[in-house]
C-alpha cells in the first residue's frame, strides 16, 4: 500500500460498515458525506445515526463533506455511493487521485445513454490503467455486517496487487474477501440481481409459495447469466459468491432494499408509496430501466424483466408476473453446458 490512508465515499450503509472494518483494521479512514451536520454528528458521537446508530465507530474514523480533504492522499478509493451521483463524484475527484492509486466501485448500478458500468465511468474520467481499478460486490446485506454476522464478498480486478490491497484492509474474522478477475461479471451479477429481488420481494407478498419463489430465482440466474454472456462476461462467475450467493440473499430477505420495495408493490402500492416506505435508496429500479432498453435494443430474452417493467411502468397487474412465467414458452432448464472432449 502507498499510504495508509483510505477514503470512502458515500456515508450510507454500505459506505459505514466498510469504513468501520477498514478502520478497525489500522487504517486512516476519510469517509466522505454529503453534508456537514451528518459529517459533525459522525465524528462527535462515534456513530451514523441515521443508517447505523447501534454501531460504535472506530476512532481512526474521520467523517468530512470536503471531498478533497478526503482524496488528497489515499493509496485507496472505495466509492459508495448511490448510482445517479457515481459519475459526478468520479468527475469531481479525477484531477485530485494520487497517482497509483486504486479505486473500487462498491455500487451495484448501471447507466443508461449509453450503457455504461460503473468501472466503465471510472476508466473514462481517470487518467489510470485498469490496474488501478477494482469492484467490491457480493451478498452484502450491511445491517448484518455491522452487527458482525459472518459475510463474503468478491473483490475482482486484473490487478493482484490491488486484489492483496483491498483484502488486507477489509478481511476481518467475519467478512470473507475472495478474488476474481471477471470484472464484468462480477459488476454485471450485483447490478442485475437487484432487478429480481424487487420481482421476489413482489411474489412473496403476493403468497404464490416456495415452490414458485425457487422457480423465479433460478429463471433469475438464467437471465443474468444470459445478459452478462452478452455482454462478454464469464457465466461461471455467476455461479459464485458475486452471483448466486448475492443473487439468494437479496431475493429472500427483507433487509434488501429491493425486496422490500417489491413486497410493497405486491401489496397494491404504487411505485412513489413503495419507495417512500423503504425510505432508502433501491438500485434495483434504476437498473430496471437500463437492463429493459439494452435487452430489446440487443435482442436478448429476458421475460422476467419484461414482466416487472410492464408491471411498474405499463400499468400491468401484479399476477402477470406469475401468469408471464408460467406461460413463457421456454422449456430449457440450463443453457450453458459443459462441452467435454
Amino acid at each position: 500500500m502507498i499510504t495508509n490512508k483510505v477514503a470512502v465515499l458515500g456515508g450510507g450503509s454500505f459506505g459505514t460498515v466498510l469504513a468501520n472494518i477498514a478502520a478497525s483494521n489500522g487504517s486512516d479512514v476519510y469517509l466522505w458525506v454529503r453534508d456537514s451536520e451528518q459529517a459533525l454528528r459522525i465524528n462527535s458521537e462515534g456513530a451514523n445515526s441515521v443508517y447505523h446508530p447501534e454501531l460504535q465507530l472506530s476512532s481512526n474514523i474521520h467523517a468530512s463533506e470536503d471531498l478533497d480533504e478526503v482524496i488528497k492522499g489515499s493509496s485507496i478509493i472505495l466509492v459508495a455511493t448511490p448510482s445517479l451521483i457515481f459519475e459526478n463524484i468520479i468527475q469531481r475527484i479525477a484531477p485530485k487521485i494520487n497517482k497509483g492509486a486504486h479505486i473500487i466501485s462498491c455500487t451495484k448500478g448501471i447507466k443508461l445513454d449509453p450503457f455504461r458500468s460503473m468501472s466503465d465511468i471510472i476508466s473514462t474520467n481517470i487518467n489510470s490503467n485498469d490496474n488501478q481499478i477494482g469492484v467490491l460486490s457480493g451478498p452484502n446485506l450491511a445491517k448484518e455486517i455491522a452487527k458482525n454476522k459472518v459475510s463474503g464478498t468478491v473483490i475482482a480486478s486484473s490487478s493482484k496487487d490491488l486484489i492483496n490491497d483491498v483484502k488486507e484492509i477489509l478481511s476481518s474474522g467475519t467478512f470473507k474477501i475472495y478474488s476474481s478477475d471477471d470484472v464484468q461479471g462480477v459488476e454485471l451479477a450485483g447490478a442485475l440481481k437487484n432487478i429480481y429481488a424487487i420481482i421476489c420481494g413482489m411474489a412473496d407478498s403476493m403468497g404464490v409459495g416456495e415452490n414458485a419463489l425457487g422457480l423465479i430465482l433460478t429463471r433469475s440466474m438464467a437471465e443474468m447469466s444470459r445478459f452478462a454472456v452478452a455482454k462478454g462476461a464469464n457465466p461461471i462467475t455467476f455461479l459464485g459468491l458475486a452471483g448466486m450467493g448475492d443473487l439468494v440473499a437479496t431475493c429472500t430477505s427483507n433487509l434488501s432494499r429491493n425486496y422490500q420495495l417489491g413486497y410493497h408493490l405486491g401489496t397494491g402500492l404504487n411505485l412513489e408509496s413503495a419507495k417512500e416506505k423503504v425510505g432508502q435508496v433501491a438500485e434495483g429500479i434504476r437498473t430496471l430501466e437500463v437492463i429493459k432498453n439494452e435487452s430489446s435494443n440487443l435482442g436478448i430474452k429476458m421475460p422476467l424483466v419484461d414482466s416487472l417493467y410492464n408491471i411498474i411502468y405499463e400499468s400491468a397487474k401484479t399476477k402477470t408476473l406469475i401468469d408471464d412465467l408460467v406461460n413463457n414458452p421456454n422449456e430449457v432448464d440450463v443453457e450453458f453446458k459443459h462441452r467435454g472432449n
